[in-house]
């Protein structure tokens, strides 16, 4: 894959794996040359939990793609999700010696660098750091301090943390497939980018991508990220409870769902009715949708709940941090009949559904649009964007990565120990390393060396 402009997402989820091929077209549109889908046998809730299996997954998904496009494919960007992710808010302050000199990048490196040091949980390892808003000597909702003078800088930050076993488990897969691991992007991160646009993220959104094993939500006001949460539920334990409540087998629990589900029982007749095939010449079975209806109501409010609980944590009450743009929902499980009404009947709040097709080209066919492949989308337009903004980074080994959606992440930066060795190559380019290049640059070192 010789050209430079074309980017390859990989999606590994809970139910599927989706390998999507893509590049900009002239008007800066994205076009889908080629997509590759595999069912996930080995990702249970977001996290791998079988290898063999899921290098299997994935090498059939990228087949399927390459045969696509008549492109081959040799590096990927990786999404990353699992309900070992979570967020923290954490401020923090450095004095500056000099404050006669104006604050300049050097200063929020080493602000950012002092976030790193905070202690995590055994096996944790921090992904993130995204600043808020900044504080210079008190003075504050500063958002680009650069430039100014002051003694003191404050910010506030959004901390993402995450399983180390569980990122690595995810990198020896693509390694182990014959991909190179180009970059990693927060998968949340990444669905906001293909389905909000930047007037939503100003006003304030909650996006809310239903998929398979987990529900992640990610949450913009005044353009930046300002919470981050993954809810171990999703359409997976909806077919669990259909299996169960009407007891049929998964494969017909999943089809009675997509089929004929709803998550508002009032909107099916006591008298419609389903029948399933039995198994092995045993009488079929006869489910009213009302039933099934009623089955998928009681789960879906319980994950909608969740969701809002944490909507609720961010602060979304206040008037200040009110969601003026409501919520967006997309996945898989996005699809389900009524879930908009539901959600905006227990949260109060405006609903859509997300589609990805505000950044691709127009001729892009209806599958390519649906929330299904939100995800894979949203990677690959972060890393067409990446390659946009520069290639000289890739002298120095650094991934191709992510994150247009939050602008000021080019803010983060990287653990300290890598301090004392970036310092000779930073002057170097003129785009600063983000710190997911960063992390992923020392992440593919652990990789080679573990061979």
């Amino acid at each position: 894959m010789e050209n430079e402009n074309i980017a390859v997402g990989l999606d590994i989820g809970t139910t599927k794996i989706v390998a999507m091929i893509g590049k900009k077209n002239e008007y800066g549109k994205m076009e889908v040359l080629g997509i590759g889908r595999s069912k996930s046998l080995g990702v249970h809730r977001g996290v791998v939990n079988n290898i063999t299996q899921t290098i299997q997954s994935i090498q059939q998904a990228v087949q399927d793609a390459e045969t696509s496009s008549g492109l081959k494919i040799e590096d990927v960007v990786v999404g990353i999700a699992g309900q070992h992710i979570r967020s923290l808010q954490h401020s923090d302050y450095i004095t500056r010696n000099n404050s006669d000199e104006v604050i300049d990048e050097a200063d929020i490196d080493r602000l950012c660098n002092q976030v790193h040091k905070l202690v995590m949980l055994p096996g944790e390892e921090i992904i993130h750091v995204l600043p808020q808003d900044f504080k210079v000597d008190g003075q504050g909702e500063i958002k680009e301090p650069i430039g100014m003078y002051g003694g003191r800088l404050e910010a506030n930050f959004h901390v993402v943390v995450g399983q180390v076993s569980s990122i690595r488990n995810i990198g020896r897969c693509v390694k182990s497939s014959g991909l190179e691991l180009s970059g990693i992007t927060l998968e949340p991160l990444a669905s906001a980018n293909a389905v909000l646009s930047q007037e939503e993220k100003e006003a304030g959104v909650a996006l809310i991508d239903i998929g398979g094993g987990t529900t992640d939500l990610a949450i913009f006001k005044d353009g930046i990220i300002r919470h981050t949460a993954v809810i171990p539920f999703g359409g997976n334990v909806i077919t669990e409870d259909i299996k169960e409540g009407c007891s049929i087998i998964e494969k017909q629990a999943e089809l009675l769902k997509i089929k004929f589900g709803s998550a508002w029982p009032g909107e099916n007749k006591d008298n419609e009715i389903v029948s399933i095939p039995g198994l092995r010449g045993r009488e079929p079975k006869e489910i009213t949708l009302k039933n099934l209806s009623k089955i998928i109501h009681a789960r879906v409010v319980e994950i909608i709940e969740q969701v809002y609980l944490e909507i609720k944590n961010y602060g979304h009450e206040e008037q200040k941090k009110k969601l003026i743009a409501g919520i967006v929902l997309t996945g898989g499980g996005a699809q389900l009949q009524h879930l908009k009404q539901l959600v905006e009947y227990i949260t109060g709040m405006d609903t859509r559904i997300g589609y990805p097709n505000e950044h691709l080209a127009g001729d892009s066919d209806s599958e390519t649009t649906s929330p299904l492949y939100a995800t894979a989308v949203g990677l690959v337009m972060n890393s067409l964007d990446t390659k946009e903004r520069g290639t000289e980074l890739k002298r120095f080994g650094a991934s191709e990565e992510t994150k247009k959606s939050t602008d000021n992440s080019v803010l983060a930066d990287e653990p300290e120990e890598e301090v004392k060795q970036e310092e000779v190559i930073e002057k170097e380019p003129k785009e600063r390393k983000r710190f997911f290049d960063k992390w992923a640059e020392k992440f593919k070192e652990f990789l080679d060396n573990a061979e």
